[in-house]
Formats: structure tokens, C-alpha cells, sequence
């Protein structure tokens, strides 16, 4: 039984070479096909006829669009901290979409300070941020920064509408590069010129990036109006060039902005800048002020009846069932009365005996 299974032990091998040998033999005469050659070409080169002639079945494919380097590797984080509600994590999602360039991380903690995520680009390796952080469930604040030596700028974000909403109609392809369109009031003031270079260096999509375009096909647009920055996205249409708004749309309102990243000496604080707690404890104020003024004009009706309602010594209807009573003259007629028109009241009865015979057939 040792020798038989030894034997079959030393035929395995060469049983499994020859069904190989037969397997490839089979699939060579099955495919039995000359391989293709495939050469890239120039759009200007023309291959020759004797070339195309000695190469059979030669597949010619256009060289890649991007001959340029990467050299602008500008990076963005994105990212949030905890507690922010669905519409402020489609606006960054959008963001994301928008920008090939950014990155993504985890939401950060309330009680970790905001020079952490300095740290936390470098770790990611990005040289600009977007940071939004959530206060009190309901107000927005964005922080655009450039890490690690600054500067920052600080906005309330106020009337966010993202790409899901059906008012945005427009349409362009992931990953293309935008023109960016900034009002003529970001070159008359100092602090307005630092945002402008801010945006660009943020928004802009780095030439020959591995993940973009290379195509322009929406527009940026940044304006300013009531001392805010509006934002606004729209796509360029090639028929008459007109714009067709996308989205996101978001409206900015400047706080501060400080010489360092997420923080140090500040170069600019908005003066026309009003915070939502001081505007709610205006509108609370505002409302308490009516209630009191309606409670007040209550307390002056109240009084007033009060005034009018005073307390009478006599009683006015004591001489209604006085006796005796006033003579009064007698009234004496001295011309006849009127006769009525009895002719109205015949034609009357004679029209209703007329009506009644008709119905009963008799005339």
C-alpha cells in the first residue's frame, strides 16, 4: 500500500504538466490571433503608408490633454465641528465637490481650541483651511485661513441654500476649473484687497491638477453689498454665454481678521458687524415693548370707564310714572281724511280671479 502510494505521488507532477500542455495548446488554437500594437500620435504627425502597411491592427490614441506639471499644490481643508445642523454639511459637501483641490477630516471636538487645527493641517498636509463652527445649534461662523502663518479671517455665515434645492437649475462638470469674479470694491479697501487674495488662493482650482478639468465652464462670483460678501456659482452656457445660476449661495458677514492663523493681533474688526445674540435680545426687547404698550392702553380703558361710571344721587327714571300727568290738548281734526284709490285694489281682484280661472281651465 506504501509503494502504490509513493508511485502516485511521483506521477502527480508530470499528470499535471501534461494536462497544462493541453490546456495552452487548446487556448493557443482557440486564440489564435496576432496581438495589437497601439502607438500614441501626435495630432500635427501623420504616420507614413509603409508603417501602416507592416503594423497590422495599429490603434492610434491621442496623448494625454495635461502635458504641464503639478507645480501650484495648494491643498484646502474642509471639515467642521460637532454640532452642526444637515444644511451646513451639504454646503460643505458641496464645497467639496466643487474644489478637486480639498480635503476632508473628521468633525472636531467643542472643547478643543481652535490652534489645533493648525495641527491638524499640517497632518493632513494642506496649506489653506475652511473651518465652520457651529455655536449654540443655530449660528454659523466660517473661519478662512491660511495655515500656518496666517492671516484668518472670521465670517458669520447668514442665508445658506445648497445645490440640493430645485431654484438651482444649473449644471457643470465635477472637477472643472472656475473663473473667479470679484466686484470692483475688493481693490478700494485695504482689508477687502487681503479677502480677495484669500479667495483666490482658496477657491481656485491649481493648473494641472491630477483630479480637475481642463475646462471653464462656471463662474465665481464674489460682491459686496450692505458690507457683506455675497457668493454666488453659476455655469456658463456656450450657446449666447448667458449665466445660469448652480449653487451653493451663502452671504458672508465680516467680524475680524487677524494676522495670524486662527488667532493673534487683529488687523481689521467690522464695526457695522452685529452679533445674532445682541440682534435676538433686540427683536425680545422689541416684542416686550408691544406687550407693554397694549397692557397700558388695557390700564387706560379700564380707568376711563371707571371715570365715566361715577355714582348718581337721583334716580332719572323717578318722574316716568309721575301722577297726575301733564294735560295734553285734545287734537281735533278739521279737514276730512283722503279717500283711497280703490280702482288699484279692483284691477287687482280682477287679475287674480283671471289668473285663478286660467289655471282651472275655465276661460
Amino acid at each position: 500500500m506504501a509503494a502504490r502510494g509513493e508511485k502516485r505521488a511521483a506521477e502527480r507532477p508530470a499528470q499535471i504538466k501534461s494536462k497544462r500542455a493541453k490546456l495552452n495548446g487548446k487556448k493557443a488554437s482557440k486564440t489564435g490571433r496576432k496581438t495589437k500594437t497601439v502607438t500614441f500620435t501626435l495630432e500635427n504627425e501623420e504616420t507614413s503608408e509603409k508603417s501602416q502597411t507592416n503594423v497590422i491592427n495599429v490603434i492610434s490614441v491621442p496623448p494625454p490633454v495635461s502635458k504641464g506639471k503639478w507645480t501650484n499644490k495648494e491643498r484646502v481643508l474642509v471639515f467642521s465641528s460637532r454640532g452642526i445642523s444637515f444644511r451646513t454639511r451639504h454646503l460643505m459637501q458641496d464645497l467639496k465637490t466643487m474644489m478637486p483641490h480639498s480635503k476632508a477630516d473628521t468633525k472636531m471636538d467643542r472643547k478643543d481650541k481652535l490652534f489645533v487645527v493648525n495641527e491638524v493641517c499640517e497632518i493632513k498636509n494642506c496649506n489653506k483651511c475652511i473651518f465652520f463652527e457651529a455655536k449654540k445649534k443655530q449660528d454659523l461662523y466660517m473661519w478662512i485661513s491660511n495655515v500656518p502663518h496666517g492671516p484668518s479671517a472670521k465670517f458669520l455665515v447668514q442665508n445658506v441654500h445648497t445645490l440640493a434645492e430645485l431654484k438651482m437649475t444649473g449644471n457643470c462638470l465635477k472637477g472643472s476649473r472656475p473663473l473667479l469674479s470679484f466686484d470692483p470694491k475688493f481693490d478700494m479697501e485695504p482689508h477687502y484687497a487681503l479677502l480677495k487674495e484669500l479667495f483666490t488662493q482658496i477657491f481656485s482650482t491649481p493648473r494641472y491638477h491630477p483630479k480637475s478639468q481642463p475646462f471653464v465652464d462656471h463662474v465665481l462670483s464674489f460682491t459686496i453689498a450692505d458690507n457683506r460678501v455675497w457668493f454666488r456659482n453659476y455655469q456658463i452656457i456656450e450657446e449666447d454665454a448667458s449665466l445660469v445660476e448652480i449653487g451653493p449661495r451663502f452671504v458672508l458677514n465680516l467680524i475680524k481678521i487677524f494676522q495670524g492663523s486662527f488667532g493673534g493681533p487683529t488687523l481689521y474688526e467690522n464695526p457695522h458687524f452685529q452679533s445674532p445674540n445682541t440682534h435676538r435680545r433686540m427683536i425680545r426687547q422689541a416684542m416686550a415693548a408691544r406687550q407693554q404698550e397694549r397692557q397700558m392702553v388695557k390700564e387706560i380703558r379700564k380707568e376711563k370707564r371707571k371715570e365715566d361710571q361715577g355714582v348718581l344721587t337721583q334716580d332719572v327714571t323717578d318722574d316716568v310714572f309721575a301722577t297726575p300727568a301733564e294735560p295734553k290738548e285734545p287734537e281735533v281734526e278739521l279737514e276730512p281724511p283722503e279717500r283711497q284709490n280703490t280702482k288699484k285694489k279692483l284691477k287687482l281682484t280682477e287679475l287674480k280671479k283671471r289668473t285663478l280661472m286660467k289655471r282651472k281651465g275655465l276661460r
